[in-house]
């Protein structure tokens, strides 16, 4: 008799974001390095303690794992994640529980998934059931700081071993893995942008002096849509499992591979890649970079990889993009704005990005970087000067202030001359006094306005993508 065995951390959100003392920053990347790893090393030091083939392993990384074993290996199984979660808990201060269940391979898949999921959600519940909390280890700010916040991101391979259950090790253990990129090693996107001489990853105010125009920096996250109905609609263990490993290994291999393009290896730094998601930091130009390029391979991926699957559930994505305030900010409290962002993006909407203040659709958001250039050309070529890029902004505040959502809905906008009359007066007044590319000039003037409020002779609304378009601008003409 075989049986199913489920595991997964809870608590990793709130661990993240828990005050880290002294090197926050270190530490934060620490705890998502480690929490990333462990769903990974886990199953596999499972599987090897008991004995059993590498084949038994089903689906791992996201936080969760799943493995098949012989009944006879229960009792073992229980014992060794028992063993791990008290260290865990140690560990993590008591925020991270690894909870699991399992059951025996009866019936078709959906009613294993069932079985798995109720005992799952009971467990959910009462994560703390059958755990004592653990006293926090001495030194775990040590551990996640320096031995997984730098030390990780040049290790070849990382280990296990039964005396530091809950511990990811480098180039040590018991059981190793590689994470050189061979098809044995364990999927890991950890690429750091170097600092000035290369001996360590650079730190924020390095990413924020290494951005065009403003200097600073910022937190892009992403998840897939509706990732956990795709799952739940897998027929077979078969798809279940191929499923999971080819969301998991696009985003941990497509990430590490971009990341390491001349435009983004010195100016972005991974925080983790997961089943569905992923996040980084970095200069802000480069994030919205990133974004786009990281939208059009998910496309092509899932063009590619799911013809066969019904709806469009798990074939879009949805980013957000979360500027920090200050340059000491921590990367944990932009992380944190940026899920929230996240969440507000994909509670209204789907297949969207929300950054700089608005929710585009991707399709807005091509139109948005094409808009940027324009408004860019107004002062590079034409010698507008950048304030105008404030006064246009100024348009947008003007006309929220004064008309709700929805007044604007029932009236269809407000009379367009209003605004071309403005505009035209902003464009006219930041220009030099020289008469370069008159005509030039006039054709731009005029492209840029319809660009900004629509080709309507009646009615105008402002289009959200123009307020992008603006402060993408502003940030790029920022001194």
């Amino acid at each position: 008799m075989q049986i199913f065995l489920q595991g997964k951390l809870l608590g990793i959100d709130e661990f993240l974001l828990a005050p880290a003392g002294a090197g926050h920053d270190q530490a934060f990347t620490g705890r998502s390095h480690w929490a990333s790893l462990l769903s990974e090393i886990l199953p596999r030091a499972l599987l090897g303690e008991l004995g059993l083939a590498k084949i038994l392993l089903g689906s791992s990384g996201g936080g969760q794992f799943l493995v098949v074993l012989p009944e006879e290996s229960r009792a073992g199984a229980d014992a060794f994640l028992r063993s791990a979660a008290q260290e865990i808990g140690s560990l993590s201060g008591n925020m991270v529980k690894l909870v699991w269940s399992s059951t025996e391979n009866l019936g078709d898949w959906s009613d294993v998934r069932r079985r798995l999921h109720e005992q799952m959600s009971l467990l959910r519940g009462t994560p703390a059931a059958g755990f004592a909390d653990e006293a926090p280890l001495a030194g775990a700010g040590e551990y996640f700081a320096h031995q997984l916040g730098w030390k990780l991101r040049d290790a070849q391979e990382v280990g296990w071993s039964p005396e530091t259950p809950g511990r990811i090790l480098m180039g040590a253990g018991k059981h190793r893995w590689s994470l050189a990129g061979t098809t044995e090693s364990i999927p890991f996107a950890r690429h750091a942008a170097p600092n000035e001489d290369g001996s360590e990853p650079a730190s924020t105010g390095e990413l924020a002096a290494r951005a065009a125009g403003l200097n600073t920096w910022g937190v892009l996250r992403g998840d897939v849509d509706n990732f956990g109905i795709r799952i739940r609609r897998a027929q077979t263990i078969e798809e279940h499992i191929r499923l999971s490993v080819m969301y998991k290994q696009f985003f941990a291999g497509e990430l590490e591979v971009l990341c390491s393009m001349p435009e983004f290896w010195r100016k972005v730094t991974v925080i983790y890649s997961g089943g569905d998601d992923f996040a980084v930091y970095g200069a802000w130009d480069a994030l919205l970079g990133l974004a786009r390029e990281m939208e059009r391979l998910f496309r092509r991926f899932v063009e590619t990889n799911l013809t066969e699957f019904a709806g469009p559930e798990a074939k879009t994505i949805t980013m957000a993009l979360s500027l920090a305030p200050a340059e000491d900010a921590s990367v944990a409290a932009v992380f944190e704005e940026a899920g929230r962002r996240l969440e507000a993006a994909k509670s209204s909407d789907k297949d969207c990005v929300w950054l700089l203040g608005r929710t585009l659709e991707w399709k807005q958001f091509a139109e948005a970087a094409g808009l940027r250039d324009q408004l860019l050309r107004m002062v590079a070529d034409f010698g507008c000067s950048p304030q105008y890029l404030r006064d246009l902004c100024g348009i947008y505040r003007e006309s929220q202030s004064r008309m709700s959502k929805r007044q604007a809905r029932k009236s269809g906008g407000e009379r367009p001359w209003r605004y071309h009359r403005r505009i035209r007066r902003i464009l006219s007044a930041s220009r030099e006094g020289s008469r370069r590319g008159g005509g030039d000039y006039q054709k731009a003037r005029t492209a840029l306005i319809a660009e900004l409020i629509g080709r309507s002779a009646i009615t105008v609304k402002l289009r959200p993508a123009g307020r992008v378009a603006l402060e993408w601008a502003r940030l790029s003409a920022e001194a």
